[in-house]
């Protein structure tokens, strides 16, 4: 028999979609890592963003902290966190952290930074204050870049979370260890097209929340300006895991 048709009859095996090992239970165990994990990093990276962004007072010292969390390969991060608090997800939860707040900071940054200053200027004219000149104009006008920022640390936490497997915990990342651990091929594979079938429905759900987000016509702007900066972040992110 075939791999493929092995790691079809895999997918199609009942017993492997029922019970905590099943497939609807690791995956509400990946998702969960995941959102914890992005929902920390987002906190943190989008206000420190859009503050530096606004006043153009630190940014370069912020990205370059944030940087340091893609320079250090995750693995790493979280065998060193291992060391220090043992089994469970506070390992995981610093490495996905590290790893997502980057794209969204840097993002966020640049897109409130470079908003046009004579735009800044009219909103000033007409009596606006910082607050309200950030939350009015230039959140606006920059959140394309911001919400590619956003999109890429959620496909990045969602593979990366795979890893959350080598420190005991669940998720799409045990089929691949278990399946490596007693050769088994078609649970290896079956847990890959997991995690990259999982990272496109998110990259979709997003890729719909930002299209109500933004406007069409700071969309049609901006478009050649975030696939730029997508392109720069990629081959980064690809480095550093």
């Amino acid at each position: 028999m075939g791999i493929l048709t092995e790691i079809i009859a895999w997918f199609a095996d009942p017993g492997n979609w029922e019970g905590a090992n099943g497939v609807p239970a690791r995956a509400v165990e990946h998702l969960w890592y995941s959102a914890a994990s992005f929902a920390i990093a987002l906190i943190i990276a989008v206000p420190v963003g859009l503050w530096v962004g606004h006043t153009d007072r630190g940014g370069t010292v912020a990205v370059n902290v944030a940087n340091v969390g893609r320079a250090v390969p995750s693995f790493g991060i979280i065998v060193l966190m291992f060391v220090y608090f043992g089994l469970g997800f506070a390992p995981v939860l610093v490495a996905l952290v590290a790893f997502a707040v980057p794209p969204m900071l840097t993002n966020t940054y640049t897109g409130v930074r470079d908003v046009d200053p004579e735009v800044r200027d009219s909103a000033e004219g007409m009596g606006m204050r910082g607050g309200q000149v950030l939350w009015h104009v230039e959140v606006p006008v920059a959140m394309p870049l911001i919400m590619a920022g956003v999109r890429t640390s959620a496909i990045q936490v969602v593979a990366t979370a795979t890893l959350a497997a080598v420190v005991g915990l669940g998720g799409f990342g045990r089929y691949i260890i278990n399946g490596f651990a007693v050769q088994d091929y078609p649970q290896m594979v079956g847990g890959a097209v997991l995690v990259a079938v999982l990272a496109l429905l998110v990259e979709g759900v997003l890729a719909f929340l930002q299209r109500l987000v933004v406007s069409d016509g700071v969309a049609g702007e901006s478009a050649e300006i975030v696939a730029k900066a997508r392109s720069q972040l990629r081959p980064a992110a690809s480095t550093s895991s």
